[in-house]
């Protein structure tokens, strides 16, 4: 008996440290090369920034950021985004579903001479997560939100999960 609690504790044990916060998520698939606006600060009224949506475009048609510009991720073209804000000063934020994917994009926004870039802390997921609304392509508030992936969906707590 004495075995199987230890068995037990060592599982329990091994489980706890394999679980990543999201911080450390970011941490170790981002270089910081990009600052960071949280979800909040962006909610804010008084924050108006172009707000691009670096997912593929079937993430982009379940659910997105009101106002938000599907710019994309695999097929991202810096010449589209020079021709829709041609203000290099444009304050912008780019999110992802985590921020991963946004970083990438917001670095080349800042490669490409934009001088206020942030990466959406958390991306789509903690936005809707901290219980603020998403839209689907009719423009309509919904629950749904495009969960990317099974592994990566364990970061979207609230809502409803869609993967196709």
């Amino acid at each position: 008996m004495k075995t199987f609690f230890l068995y037990l504790f060592g599982l329990l044990t091994m489980c706890s440290f394999s679980q990543e916060s999201l911080s450390e998520l970011l941490q170790k698939h981002n270089t910081k090369q990009v600052p960071y606006i949280s979800v909040e600060q962006l909610a804010m009224p008084k924050t108006n920034p172009v707000v691009l949506d670096a997912r593929e475009s079937q993430e982009y048609k379940v659910s997105h950021l009101k106002n938000a510009i599907h710019v994309g991720y695999d097929r991202f073209n810096i010449e589209t985004v020079e021709m829709l804000i041609p203000d290099k000063d444009q304050h912008i934020v780019v999110y992802c579903s985590l921020g991963i994917r946004s970083e990438v994009i917001a670095n080349k926004l800042k490669k490409a001479g934009y001088t206020h870039v942030k990466n959406l802390y958390g991306g789509i997921f903690e936005w809707k997560n901290k219980n603020f609304s998403v839209y689907n392509t009719q423009e309509k508030e919904t629950d749904s939100i495009h969960a990317f992936s099974k592994d990566w969906s364990k970061w979207l707590n609230n809502g409803i999960k869609i993967y196709e």
